[in-house]
């Protein structure tokens, strides 16, 4: 069985006198790794949003070649 170094739930949140810098600093991890999630997500979507239009950009350009040397 583990050993807790905590006497109670509430000393464990209190975090021995350092508890505003120790979860001030798991909240801002926290925020930074969904922010990233996030910005990654809307990235991907752009990129392949783009890409669909660059390709049937792509696509219109040879159908008007084609149809120029008919």
């Amino acid at each position: 069985m583990p050993e807790f170094n905590f006497a109670s739930l509430s000393d464990f949140f209190a975090m021995g006198g350092y508890a505003f810098y120790v979860w001030l600093s798991f909240g801002c991890t926290l925020l930074l790794l969904v922010w990233l999630a996030v910005y990654s997500h809307s990235r991907q979507q752009r990129f392949l949003r783009d890409l669909a239009s660059s390709q049937a950009r792509e696509a219109r350009v040879r159908a008007h070649q084609q149809q120029e040397s008919v």
